[in-house]
């Protein structure tokens, strides 16, 4: 058996899903990076960037990894949701999004090699967006109304954790019984796809989740604007202290926080920075045009999605991610301990009506 993989962070430790474990995950198979990267690259040991597989790529229009393992996601994406329970309702909620123009990107990148820049002025449509991440709750209401059953794989040098995966994130010996409020974990894109086709959403694309992200601001840092504390007062879940070796949990958290938890942005989000890293539909890329365009998509192929947001375990001082403008990236089947994400739709979906 395959175990959940981990890379030990001095007092810390990220936790990766774990690979064909016997409670109810199956995997993909894993193939070893032929360069592997050292610690001290930026982003590395905060489980930001270069999950990848050797020799993947995609050039469906689905932007399916693995087309064997999208099948089982048929039978989920054409019942109807369940409505929404009572515990539920409470995070299912969506926001529209106004139509509008901004600059995506920077052109004063503070990771170049992320593809932070240029900036360019893109027209977006106007959308939903959930107003909260994902929770552990609706994850839950999902599987149990369809019987999913999560994709996991996980990066070759990670250390061996048995039996990590969103029911519990830190092994056999934890649980969701504190965090169902809480955004899930250790699900892949795929897994992602397949809970917003459920729910009758999809994820955001990268240019709908950085205009959400600003919430209605322009040339600011963060949702809120470019002070980190405004007032003195925590806005996101990222981390404090001397990274990685201690975590001061100043912002009331050394984890994930309920998707509840800080002031929302402009436009009524929760946690679009820190907390957990968001899937995106994009495939990844560095290079961007500055030309002007109209709700852009991304590359058509791709080895790996975009993710953005941050997660609690950023920190300036290795890994500035928790920015609107930020991004990183995972193939479509790595999960991790802190990634996650939200959804998005056209149209608000009847149930929600």
């Amino acid at each position: 058996m395959i175990h959940g993989l981990a890379v030990s962070l001095l007092t810390f430790t990220l936790i990766y899903a774990s690979l064909g474990n016997e409670i109810e995950e199956k995997s993909t198979s894993v193939i070893e990076d032929p360069k592997p990267h050292s610690a001290s690259e930026e982003g590395r040991s905060c489980g930001c960037n270069f999950l990848n597989r050797a020799g993947v790529s995609s050039g469906s229009e689905s932007g399916v990894l693995f087309p064997e393992a999208a099948v089982k996601y048929t039978r989920e994406a054409n019942e109807p949701p369940v409505k929404n329970t009572k515990e539920t309702a409470r995070f299912n909620q969506m926001v529209l999004i106004p139509r509008g123009v901004f600059l995506m990107g920077t052109d004063e990148p503070a990771i170049p090699q992320d593809g932070e820049g240029p900036a360019r002025r893109v027209h977006i449509q106007q959308f939903y967006m959930d107003m909260y991440e994902v929770s552990n709750l609706e994850f839950e209401h999902f599987v149990n109304a369809t019987g999913h059953v999560t994709e996991v794989a996980a990066a070759p040098w990670w250390m061996p954790v048995k039996e990590a995966n969103w029911r519990q994130p830190e092994g056999p010996d934890s649980s969701l019984a504190d965090r169902l409020e809480h955004p899930v974990l250790h699900v892949s894109w795929n897994d992602a796809v397949a809970y917003c086709a459920w729910a009758k959403k999809r994820l955001p694309t990268e240019a709908e989740w950085e205009y959400a992200c600003r919430g209605g601001l322009e040339n600011r840092l963060f949702p809120w604007g470019n002070k980190l504390l405004p007032k003195d007062q925590h806005y996101a879940n990222i981390w404090q202290g001397d990274f990685p070796a201690h975590n001061t949990g100043e912002d009331g958290y050394t984890e994930t926080s309920p998707v509840t938890a800080f002031p929302p942005n402009g436009y009524g989000l929760y946690n679009m920075v820190g907390n957990a890293w968001e899937w995106t539909a994009d495939w990844w890329s560095v290079h961007h045009s500055t030309d002007e365009t109209h709700n852009p998509t991304g590359p058509a192929t791709g080895k790996d999605k975009v993710k953005k947001g941050g997660s609690y375990m950023c920190h300036k001082s290795y890994c500035y991610r928790y920015r609107c403008v930020a991004r990183s990236q995972n193939t479509p089947d790595s999960s991790a301990s802190n990634l996650g994400f939200r959804c998005a739709a056209d149209q608000l979906p009847d149930y929600l009506q």
